[in-house]
């Protein structure tokens, strides 16, 4: 007895150390794991300055829903929370007072700009109301510079022109009309009659003001019809916006509120135009302005300068080219006067989102570089900046800094009145975060030559709404290598080890090849495509190396890199994929080189496609939304532009250069087992890509399975799609793979 007593603490004291380490024994990454996620959206920062508002999306996989909550942090610290929970709510956006938020829900009437009271001392919303009931929904919203009016975007039928009452009673009776109806036939007389995943059934996308008549919520006070209804500002049959994925607005206020600034296409011919335009129109309404004419490819996403005087907006130089150099450009509204800022400090990165510094003399922007995307700042007065101004510093000297070196990607910049730099951040191993820089200095000078130097350092992130989740999973990081790939250059791959890593073991490989195909790999997360998922062991096996290479024709690399696989789908990029495969068997011991199956999406699964008949190295090959008749393919798409560029002209004009890289053409080739996946609504690569595959792996006797969507688009989104698609891909890759 008298030894247990003097063992007890002993074992007490073991314990205590053993019971923590078993409690935060952390697991692989499961796609459950991966559903309870929050996916948090952009900061948007309160005049004030205290607090941070954003939308955080949750997934309810059994529902098989993605709902939208708002949520808020104060600047200063302390503990998110949500805000509005009682209804969706989607894109929040301060009025310039502070007290009240719009927001986005389809709690009424389907999307609708709904407006709520917000109470500064506690954080609290004080109810919300719903300004807007149009007909054909509304979303974008924007509040003006004095807070009386707010902005929005609806898909409306153009030919419904006249007075706010005329516009709103039209749309409302045609869509009564089309519902109604029997007959579901439409008839096209001009392309991009669908887009993406949706036809357009004759809408146009326009931009609408509507005024905000009252100072409390729920409004007190009633008014006439006339004088709530929404204005169109950019009536016609044009689409103002352009369409867009997902981004920096199109349209912007200016800071005195009399004028927007909005992205126009006005060719004849749109489906093979990239020719959007920048327009300005007053609020009041009246004729509207090109200001980007002389400039034949895109312009897009303006920005007013906090003092007026500029518009900052992204240019591109080549007509019929949506991969041309994304250049920052920088319009004087007094002069007209236009000046490529990237140019003039030889910058050769597309540049992403911006925003404006408070004082109007500087311009943070992201850039993809090598698999990173950072943050840069650059000075639109001086020709010259301070060695060192913004700390760690690159091309000092010139008027171009990264303020960033962070591993990963950051992404919407907003800068508050203060100085302080808000943005969101991701890696490879967690999903979108909150995170801020805080001044150290704030120039007042009104001469920019005065200025002190102003240094920024990294605060911890403003929420951690994933960390209970992300502490308990297991992931490796993203590993970088290079190697010699085609014509000689230096080419970057990526590797994921799965997690609990044991070197002493031989893994099979999981071939990934990215879309575009001017995209890239990098240190940022995905719900489709996630690395680290499929890194992760599955039911019947130790778990995956994951491969990824960045080929000619990726992004973050310079635009000469870009081009080069401009007419060379099958030749260059083909050839970096081996040489970068062949790097990562010579190099590392870990990697079974005899089970290894390779996997891609659009592009990818294009490129999966050419492997199949031109390699027989993979045990397995997974092809989704990918081409496989190239000829077909220029047919059923929408965006011709795209084809044309690539493929260096139409079918009938250059049929040698289509025969010359379409994988079809090399079906006798076909042997290794193929998963091929796709779906109905995905008009970039039409359905019928996938059943031409599939069809022709089945007459040549290859095993092969097919997995069809009814209800998705060139992306898989659904919660329970997207699980089967996991669910389907993994099997089919175990099945080949395993020993």
């Amino acid at each position: 007895m008298r030894r247990l007593a003097l063992l007890l603490p002993v074992f007490v004291l073991i314990l205590s150390f053993a019971l923590p380490a078993f409690a935060q024994a952390k697991h692989p990454f499961t796609f459950d794991d991966m559903m309870k996620l929050k996916r948090v959206g952009e900061p948007v920062i309160s005049p004030d300055g205290k607090w941070v508002v954003f939308s955080v999306v949750d997934v309810d996989l059994d529902a098989n829903t993605k709902t939208p909550h708002v949520w808020i942090v104060p600047t200063a610290g302390g503990q998110e929370r949500e805000i509005i929970a009682d209804q969706d709510a989607d894109r929040p956006r301060w009025a310039p007072d502070g007290k009240s938020l719009a927001f986005l829900s389809t709690k009424e009437y389907g999307s609708q700009v709904w407006v709520a009271g917000f109470d500064g001392s506690s954080g609290k919303v004080t109810g919300a109301w719903q300004l807007t009931a149009f007909p054909t929904e509304a979303g974008g919203e924007l509040w003006s510079p004095d807070g009386k009016s707010i902005l929005f975007t609806s898909d409306v039928f153009p030919e419904c022109d006249g007075t706010p009452l005329a516009e709103n009673d039209c749309n409302r009776k045609r869509l009564r009309e089309a519902r109604a109806s029997k007959v579901k036939a439409q008839v096209f007389d001009r392309l991009l009659y669908r887009h993406w995943n949706a036809y357009t059934e004759g809408k146009r996308s326009h931009i609408f003001v509507i005024p905000v008549l009252f100072d409390t919520l729920p409004p007190t006070k009633a008014f006439p019809i006339d004088q709530t209804l929404p204005r169109d500002l950019t009536p016609g049959d044009y689409d103002a916006p352009v369409f867009s994925l997902g981004g920096q607005d199109d349209y912007a206020f200016s800071p005195d509120g009399q004028e927007i600034c909005y992205t126009s296409n006005h060719d004849k011919n749109e489906a093979a135009s990239t020719n959007n335009d920048l327009w300005i129109v007053p609020v009041i309404g009246g004729q509207a302005k090109n200001i980007t004419a002389e400039n034949p490819a895109s312009d897009s996403t303006p920005l007013y300068s906090p003092d007026g005087r500029y518009i900052a907006y992204r240019a591109q130089q080549r007509p019929g080219y949506e991969s041309d150099r994304f250049r920052l450009m920088l319009y004087d509204r007094k002069t007209g006067e236009k000046r490529d800022l990237t140019e003039e400090n030889e910058f050769d990165r597309w540049v992403g989102s911006f925003a404006w510094t408070p004082d109007s003399l500087r311009i943070l922007f992201t850039a993809e570089d090598m698999g990173w995307q950072s943050i840069y700042v650059l000075d639109v007065v001086r020709k010259k900046f301070p060695t060192g101004a913004y700390g760690q510093c690159e091309l000092c000297g010139s008027e171009l800094h990264r303020l960033m070196f962070t591993r990963g990607y950051d992404d919407d910049i907003v800068v508050s009145k203060d100085g302080n730099i808000w943005f969101t951040e991701m890696t490879a191993t967690a999903p979108t975060t909150i995170k801020h820089l805080g001044p150290g200095q704030v120039c007042q000078a009104s001469d920019p030559t005065k200025c002190g130097d102003v240094q920024f350092v990294l605060k911890p992130q403003v929420e951690s709404i994933n960390e209970a989740v992300l502490t308990q999973i297991a992931m490796s990081p993203l590993e970088s290598f290079w190697f010699h790939g085609a014509n000689g250059d230096n080419v970057e791959g990526f590797l994921v080890k799965p997690p609990n890593f044991d070197a002493g073991k031989k893994y099979p490989v999981k071939f990934l090849i990215h879309g575009g195909p001017q995209g890239e790999w990098g240190d940022d997360w995905s719900y489709r495509w996630n690395p680290e998922l499929f890194a992760a062991p599955t039911s019947s096996g130790p778990g995956y190396v994951v491969i990824m290479i960045n080929f000619h024709g990726s992004t973050g690399y310079g635009q000469k890199f870009i081009d080069a696989i401009n007419g060379d789908w099958g030749g260059a990029p083909f050839e970096d994929l081996m040489k970068g495969l062949d790097y990562a068997e010579e190099h590392y011991a870990f990697i079974d080189k005899s089970r290894e199956c390779a996997l891609g999406a659009s592009y990818g699964g294009y490129m999966a496609n050419w492997v199949l008949g031109h390699s027989d190295r993979f045990k397995c090959i997974v092809s989704h939304d990918g081409m496989f008749n190239a000829e077909s393919a220029w047919g059923t798409t929408e965006e011709l532009w795209f084809n044309d560029w690539e493929f260096k002209g139409t079918p009938y004009d250059n049929r040698a250069s289509y025969q010359k890289w379409s994988p079809h053409q090399y079906a006798k080739n076909f042997k290794t087992p193929t998963l091929v996946i796709h779906s109905q609504r995905d008009y970039r690569l039409d359905v019928s890509e996938g059943f031409q595959l599939f069809t022709t792996l089945q007459m040549e006797g290859v095993p092969s399975k097919m997995l069809y969507f009814p209800d998705e688009g060139h992306w898989v989104q659904k919660p329970q799609n997207s699980r089967l698609w996991y669910k389907t891909v993994n099997d089919w890759v175990d099945q080949w793979t395993k020993k």
